[in-house]
């Protein structure tokens, strides 16, 4: 797995590979410089003690202010390469994982969970470009530090740089010790946040079923309990990490102090210069902040890790619903007409065929009616003609041409859906139904509303056009917020149009009156998918459904003479409105 996650590592920083061996070379001029100056200290100091020289004080002085000049400049421009290097992995990792997310299936989206997505491309990403700037700079300077001021120190004292680092193995062995416990702690962390974003998106989406059902204790409660469980978790980690450090600290400062004590047995007898021992004090120091460090580079190493995992694992994830091998454009204009043979839908999980055996054919120009109980499949057969759920090869066709074979973008523009709950930007209206033809004119949003039966309500806003609909458009009636959705399918002008239950918020009248407008235009084939059976006795033909199957056929007038279900569908809804008058 660590292996695994080097590999994306690099992955990730190799289309940066000439920035960063950049800021590599500059680091490496920097651990040189750092190593230079400690010796050129030691040799100003041993000279000093025999010969004193005020020309020589100020020389050796500006060249070391050059030196410390020149490394700090160094440093900076390698700090701004890799830092940029992890602005730039960020930016590109978000887009990648936005342009990812939409070509998922819809129902996975959802299962996941909108608040956890979130999550994941905001902080996750965000630790990951903390992971390729600051742990990769900060591990790249530890390893160079160490690589090139042990030597140096060895070639001055062997028995004192000893027991200078003979602490070190300590602080290494407590850094593995706090490692995994950090991860499992960090990992716990991103899972509380991630669940707090979702009840945080839900409940800003319902927020108008909370107040209806007055549960806003109740979701108080739950977000109270949530938010601990972060709070727990964010604790642990803190009382983790605010033990590492300190404790590294204080352990790496001890090898100060052994070397402070030994050095002075040591200049006692000879075996060590004054300028020796400065210069390995010089050079404990430094090793100092870089082991200390480690382990908030190992926290940040850690957390990475983490968010490597959680949005890895969104990119491990393929849609169901891709164009295949022999999936082709569509060359020629596509008149209209649906062909089921034998069409059966079964959910993953599921016991029973949500669609069993359909067979029916429609014409171009049709106006059709598929009715049925709840569960009968309506809505599934809607999501089959638009390919929004994986359906079987040779069982359904698009102007004698399997819809498994069209490419989903070509299929997608000559069927425009319009489902139940129409989901609405927050925009204004005409941006709304503008959104399935961005560069559509003034004018044919307006004819598509007219069309959709909403000009007048829109002539009644102040704003007209321009009125913000509000997230989910709720500023809107249901049927304005219908009505708006079927403006924006009959924009693109898809030769099918599929309203599965999209007319439901709309009064009969008003729905009748907009099926006739839509029959005016000859060369669409309309499949209204409905409960509304007033409506759809004045559609050109009714499918009728029941439990996934075509149980009846015709115009309306056919099936209410037959004893089937149509009749009894229509029995029932005749005595609902005698009831409500």
């Amino acid at each position: 797995m660590k292996n695994l996650k080097f590999k994306i590592i690099f992955k990730y920083l190799k289309p940066y590979k000439k920035e960063f061996l950049y800021g590599a070379f500059a680091l490496l001029v920097v651990n040189i410089l750092s190593v230079v100056i400690p010796l050129e200290v030691k040799n100003i100091i041993d000279q000093l003690q025999n010969d004193f020289s005020s020309d020589f004080v100020i020389s050796k002085s500006l060249w070391l202010i050059f030196l410390a000049t020149c490394m700090g400049l160094i440093r900076l421009f390698s700090r701004q390469i890799v830092f940029g290097i992890g602005r730039k992995v960020e930016v590109n990792l978000r887009q990648k994982l936005f342009d990812h997310l939409l070509i998922q299936d819809p129902d996975w989206i959802q299962k996941k969970g909108s608040g956890d997505i979130i999550s994941r491309a905001t902080s996750d990403v965000e630790n990951i470009r903390r992971l390729l700037g600051f742990t990769v700079l900060s591990l790249c300077n530890i390893v160079l530090a160490y690589s090139f001021t042990i030597p140096s120190m060895f070639s001055i004292n062997k028995t004192l740089t000893i027991s200078a680092l003979m602490i070190f193995p300590l602080i290494l062995g407590i850094v593995s010790l706090f490692g995994s416990k950090m991860v499992n702690q960090r990992k716990a962390q991103q899972e509380s946040l991630s669940k707090l974003s979702d009840l945080i998106q839900e409940d800003l989406s319902g927020i108008s079923a909370i107040k209806i059902y007055a549960q806003e204790n109740a979701e108080k409660k739950e977000f109270s309990k949530y938010n601990k469980a972060y709070q727990n978790s964010a604790i642990k980690l803190a009382r983790t990490a605010s033990t590492l450090f300190p404790l590294l600290q204080g352990i790496s400062s001890i090898s100060l102090l052994i070397l402070l004590g030994l050095g002075t047995f040591q200049l006692e007898s000879g075996f060590i210069s004054i300028g020796g021992l400065v210069a390995l004090i010089l050079y404990v120091e430094r090793l100092v902040f870089p082991t200390a460090l480690l382990g908030f580079t190992l926290n940040t190493f850690q957390l990475g890790q983490v968010s490597l995992d959680r949005v890895e694992e969104i990119f491990q994830n393929k849609p169901n619903i891709i164009d295949g091998a022999n999936t082709k454009f569509l060359n020629r204009k596509i008149k209209g007409m649906l062909e089921a043979k034998d069409l059966t839908i079964k959910y993953p999980g599921s016991k029973f065929n949500s669609l069993n055996g359909l067979n029916f054919k429609i014409y171009p120009g049709e106006l059709i009616a598929i009715v049925g109980p709840v569960g009968c499949g309506k809505t599934t057969l809607a999501k089959s003609i638009g390919r929004t759920i994986e359906i079987p090869e040779g069982q359904l066709f698009l102007d004698e041409i399997d819809v498994k074979n069209i490419k989903l973008n070509d299929l997608r523009k000559n069927i425009a859906i319009v489902p139940q709950e129409a989901f609405l930007f927050t925009s204004t209206i005409s941006e709304n139904i503008r959104f399935g033809k961005p560069k559509a004119s003034d004018f044919l949003i307006k004819e598509s509303a007219t069309k959709a039966g909403l000009i007048d309500d829109i002539n009644n806003f102040p704003k007209k056009f321009k009125t913000i609909v509000g997230e989910r458009g709720i500023t809107l009636s249901g049927g304005q917020r219908q009505r708006t959705a079927l403006g924006r399918a009959l924009l693109v002008k898809s030769p099918i149009v599929v309203l599965d239950d999209a007319l439901a918020s709309v009064d009969n009248k008003t729905a009748s009156k907009i099926l006739d407008e839509m029959r005016r235009q000859s060369n669409k084939t309309v499949i209204m998918i409905s409960h509304q059976l007033s409506v759809a006795a004045t559609c050109d033909r009714v499918l009728v459904m029941n439990k996934g199957k075509l149980v009846q056929e015709g115009k309306h007038v056919d099936l209410v003479k037959e004893n089937g279900l149509y009749k009894k569908l229509w029995e029932r809804e005749l005595a609902t409105k005698i009831v409500k008058n």
